[in-house]
C-alpha cells in the first residue's frame, strides 16, 4: 500500500477510534443512569470538558478527512500520486497530533499547539492542490 493510501486509511481508523471512544463514553454514562440515550447534547458540553474536546475533535476529523480524501484519491485516480506520497504521512502525524492536542487541555497553549497541527495540515493540501491543478 503506498504511503498516501496507508495515510487515509490512518485517518479513517483515527476518526473511527475517536467515535468509538465517545460511544464508550456515553454508554457508561447510560448504563450508570446518568443519562438517557436520547438526552445527550450534540456537543457533549452535558459530560464534561473532555466530553466536549472529545466531540469536537471527532467533528474536526469529519471536517477534514473529504478533503484529504478527495486529494489522495485525484492524485492516485491521475496516475500523480507521486505529489502525495511524500508528505502524507506527515499529514496524518499532524491530524494525530491536532487531536491529541485538543483532547489534553482548552487551554490558550494548547489551543496554539492545536492550531500549529491543523495550519499544517492546511498548507500540505494546498501544496498538493496547487501541484495537481498545475499538471491538470
Amino acid at each position: 500500500m503506498s504511503s498516501s493510501l496507508l495515510a487515509l486509511t490512518g485517518f479513517v481508523a483515527w476518526t473511527i477510534l475517536l467515535l468509538l471512544i465517545l460511544a464508550v463514553q456515553r454508554v457508561s454514562v447510560v448504563l450508570a443512569g446518568k443519562k438517557q440515550a436520547h438526552e445527550f447534547a450534540p456537543d457533549g458540553s452535558d459530560v464534561s470538558p473532555f466530553s466536549n474536546r472529545l466531540c469536537r475533535a471527532h467533528a474536526n476529523c469529519l471536517e477534514t478527512l473529504p478533503l484529504f480524501a478527495a486529494l489522495v484519491l485525484v492524485a492516485h485516480i491521475s496516475g500523480q500520486a507521486s505529489i502525495t506520497e511524500p508528505l502524507a504521512l506527515w499529514f496524518l502525524a499532524a491530524r494525530v497530533g491536532q487531536t491529541v492536542s485538543h483532547l489534553i487541555a482548552a487551554s490558550h497553549l494548547w489551543a496554539q499547539v492545536r492550531f500549529s497541527f491543523f495550519l499544517v495540515q492546511v498548507v500540505i493540501m494546498l501544496v498538493w492542490l496547487v501541484q495537481l491543478l498545475r499538471v491538470a
